[in-house]
């Protein structure tokens, strides 16, 4: 594959969306309902800073594909949250929540804002603000968003308030809420939690020791950290970790509750003691048994695909891979676990706060993490047998498996 700088993360993603709806053998009208978002909403939100004038941003939601159940996507705060990354994100969410097995479709929103610059007043104010620009397409049977890049449980709550206001108490409009409003015990742990159920089965597959693996986790936010946590928990020897900072490495391994510790008094994992400090980039590039990329897109490209030294990659961050830089890796043997499986905790975890607010339920800790466990591992048992029966990469199956899904949903339900 030649690159092609030009390309969208939206196009890049329909590369893999089109490998699959070839071998699926789609006919045109269908496969250009399910590339294509269904619906596209642009936003301005005007917010009132705490210094008195008015900044006005720009926000999205955007509903890929409603064929399976109502549509279910994040909400992320963050500068680079534009329409194609957006548009992008929502496509993932399409054809993850297919490829688990839920009953929802995909979306997601964002704000053009930096989060970490504005003050809890104003990010309350931007919140509502947003959330009532989109409360006509949000619903409990329609849209129900969740914390993203950027958000967090306490932003949940503010737009469960803001649409509350208008139709009423509705815990169930959103997920990742705190839990005193609805909220699901384990969500907050629940992708790292995923990631490292999906780890655990690929390294029996491939006879790899998960205890004593050597594992390098780019990203320290709400994803990266609990993996750090529960991989570390699990046996195995964190060598190298990263924020937007910088990156800490040590070979004999890093200890992790210090590593928690230091991180909770300076605000970052640099500085940490005992450790080397690295560049984020340099850290894609230590050699370990599992690399797991936690942080955001495109980190691993054409230039440095031919120096990682990893085992295996596990995708915890949204396309984090781009086109080229997977066929290298796939020519160069090792193998990739693709973000729609990997990072699919955090909207299992969801589904299950979202049917228990339907129900007015309450799970125990144990019981979410046993259901989380039960269908991650089933997710990955289908891809594993799909690349094995197909003679095609695990992305490849992932992809095949959650569009042969919606595509059936779509006929049976005579969209065509």
């Amino acid at each position: 594959m030649i690159a092609n700088p030009t390309l969208s993360t939206f196009d890049e993603t329909n590369i893999f969306f089109d490998r699959a709806a070839d071998r699926l053998k789609l006919a045109d009208g269908v496969r250009e309902l399910l590339r294509r978002p269904w619906r596209e909403l642009t936003v301005s939100v005007p917010v009132r800073m705490d210094d008195g004038r008015i900044e006005v941003f720009t926000g999205y939601r955007i509903q890929h594909n409603g064929a399976r159940g109502p549509y279910k996507g994040g909400v992320r705060f963050h500068p680079a949250a534009n329409l194609d990354e957006v548009r992008t994100l929502a496509s993932l969410m399409t054809w993850k929540t297919a490829l688990v097995d839920l009953p929802y479709g995909g979306a997601k929103g964002g704000v053009q804002c930096d989060p970490y610059k504005m003050s809890q007043g104003e990010l309350n104010r931007l919140t509502r603000r947003y959330t009532i620009n989109i409360e006509h397409l949000i619903g409990i049977t329609r849209d129900i968003p969740a914390p993203d890049l950027g958000t967090n449980s306490q932003t949940m709550a503010w737009m469960m308030d803001a649409y509350s206001q208008i139709h009423g108490y509705t815990p169930g409009i959103v997920t990742g809420k705190p839990v005193e409003l609805g909220g699901s015990v384990g969500r907050d742990s629940a992708t790292g939690r995923g990631v490292v159920y999906v780890m655990t089965e690929m390294a029996k597959d491939m006879r790899m020791s998960v205890e004593g693996g050597r594992v390098v986790v780019q990203g320290f936010g709400q994803v990266g950290s609990w993996t750090v946590r529960l991989a570390s928990e699990m046996g195995c020897n964190i060598v190298g970790v990263s924020d937007i900072s910088g990156a800490v490495y040590s070979p004999s391994g890093i200890d992790v509750d210090r590593l928690f510790r230091h991180k909770q008094e300076t605000g970052t994992v640099t500085g940490f003691p005992g450790a080397d400090r690295l560049t984020n980039e340099e850290l894609l590039e230590i050699e370990c048994d599992f690399l797991i990329p936690a942080a955001i897109e495109r980190v691993i490209h054409a230039k440095n695909a031919p120096k990682i030294k990893a085992a295996v990659i596990l995708e915890a961050a949204n396309h984090p891979i781009t086109p080229e830089a997977d066929e290298i890796l796939n020519d160069r043997g090792i193998p990739i676990m693709p973000d729609i499986l990997v990072n699919a905790g955090g909207v299992v975890v969801s589904y299950f706060e979202w049917s228990q607010n339907l129900y007015q339920q309450h799970w125990e800790a144990d019981r979410v993490s046993e259901e989380l466990s039960k269908i991650m591992t089933r997710a990955y048992g289908a891809v594993r047998d799909t690349k094995k029966r197909e003679g095609i990469t695990y992305r490849e199956a992932a992809f095949l498996i959650g569009i042969k899904r919606v595509a059936h949903v779509t006929e049976l339900r005579g969209f065509i």
